[in-house]
């Protein structure tokens, strides 16, 4: 009889276009197992919200398995004891899974050594591939995406296998990591979401019809221009190659989301050259950027991440980021440059916030997008660009967008919403700026100023 092999699921909580599903298929019976590993990642495990994620696409897996004849068995510890455990009680001898560039995962991979074969599939091509025409590595997105676009389009999706001869053993009950919140319930907004397989596939249905408008209506909050596959992707429930397909196919003009996909990857290519992106500054003379702490600031963030700054924009995005899961990317550079700019507080605290808050909360992509606002990173916009939110929120059209998240401005006409204090005409109930813009300019740019040398 031939020896099973293990099937370890991470990042790629899919059938479809999966490589190292089909590989595992093909070498014989199979031992599908997902393992919730909260140690390695250290202080990125994964945050709140993509725990609320991860229950309901774990749960769509397993049925999605148990229809091809298979089970998923589910584990919580260290990865490498727990994948031997499951081995020596099944008798399993090689692993397979997807390639991922997260710092952990490289270091959990090195531990199984040749046990473990990985596939590629997560991105639009393995970013060890795209390569200078000296051989080096890109560090800037445009010559990245310019080379990465000569390896396009990405082989064809794979279809799912039609059956998978499964193999039992011990498993978790999924209730018992009681992954959902409880007291309080914070995750009753998350009902826009479909997790899982399924939820992806009818997520990109539905942005095929609105593409060809996204390079204008991506950038309107109060319009939905956005494909909202970020969650899917993140958590594989979609291959990248699948979306560039069906895109590719689609009537109008694709290219512009092409392009955001193509970010997806050079965040990875980042985070595998600087695995400590998301807690070090890419550049290191912003080590000496003295950011505000102590109460006052602690008061600021908080205020910040309850969107009570007394800007509606900014509030209104962080509203929908608490009641969602998820934020507009306009509002996500507009609400992050606030942050550090504004209120001259650690990009590492946001990135944080952010993490534990986001249902697509990636590593790369976060830790990448973070540095670039605060303009820390390899490529970034540089810090004395700084965004103004009231002129952002009126050049955006971003009215509509305001009177949803912020209800106690939705009787106020466009001419006002945008600055309601400025207008004279902010309600009672709704905070006052925490810092003017000018002052908060000011103040970011002389940090700056005393930063250099």
């Amino acid at each position: 009889m031939t020896a099973p092999s293990i099937l370890w699921f991470r990042q790629d909580l899919r059938l479809s276009d999966n490589a190292a599903l089909l590989a595992a298929v093909d070498a014989g019976p199979v031992v599908a197992v997902y393992i919730l590993d909260d140690k390695a990642p250290g202080e990125h495990a994964i945050g709140g919200a993509q725990r609320w994620w991860l229950h309901h696409s774990l749960t769509a897996l397993t049925e999605s398995l148990e229809a091809k004849g298979a089970t998923l068995i589910l584990r919580r510890g260290d990865s490498v004891t727990e994948l031997d455990a499951l081995a020596k009680a099944t008798g399993a001898s090689r692993i397979f899974a997807t390639r991922l560039y997260e710092p952990w995962w490289k270091a959990i991979d090195a531990k199984l050594g040749d046990r473990l074969t990985l596939l590629d599939g997560n991105y639009l091509a393995p970013p060890t591939t795209i390569r200078t025409g000296g051989g080096g590595r890109y560090k800037i997105f445009t010559p990245y995406w310019n080379a990465l676009s000569q390896h396009m389009p990405p082989a064809l999706p794979q279809r799912a296998p039609h059956a998978i001869e499964g193999v039992a053993a011990k498993t978790d009950a999924l209730k018992d990591w009681k992954l959902l919140p409880t007291r309080p319930d914070w995750s009753k907004g998350f009902d826009v979401w479909t997790p899982g397989e399924e939820g992806a596939k009818a997520a990109l249905r539905h942005f095929l019809g609105e593409v060809g408008d996204y390079d204008r209506a991506r950038n309107m909050p109060s319009e939905h221009g956005t494909s909202q596959l970020s969650p899917h992707l993140h958590h594989g429930e979609i291959s990248p190659a699948t979306v560039w397909h069906r895109i590719a196919q689609a009537d109008g003009n694709g290219q512009p989301y092409l392009r955001e996909i193509g970010w997806r990857d050079y965040a990875a290519n980042t985070i595998d050259q600087f695995p400590d992106y998301g807690t070090a500054n890419a550049r290191g003379s912003f080590d000496k950027l003295s950011w505000r702490t102590g109460n006052d600031a602690d008061a600021d963030f908080r205020a910040w991440t309850k969107g009570r700054t007394g800007y509606p924009i900014v509030d209104a995005g962080m509203r929908q980021l608490w009641t969602t899961g998820w934020m507009h990317n306009r509002l996500r550079m507009i609400t992050a440059s606030f942050m550090i700019k504004h209120l001259l507080i650690d990009w590492r605290r946001g990135e944080r916030w952010f993490w534990d808050t986001l249902v697509d909360a990636d590593y790369n992509s976060n830790s990448v997008n973070w540095q670039w606002v605060a303009g820390t990173g390899v490529d970034s916009n540089m810090f004395v660009r700084i965004m103004a939110p009231l002129v952002q929120s009126e050049k955006f059209d971003a009215g509509d967008y305001i009177r949803q998240w912020v209800p106690e401005l939705a009787k106020l006409p466009d001419a006002t919403i945008h600055d309601p204090h400025g207008a004279g005409v902010a309600p009672l109930d709704y905070p006052a700026p925490l810092i003017g813009h000018r002052e908060g300019r000011e103040r970011a740019l002389a940090a700056y100023r005393a930063m250099k040398p």
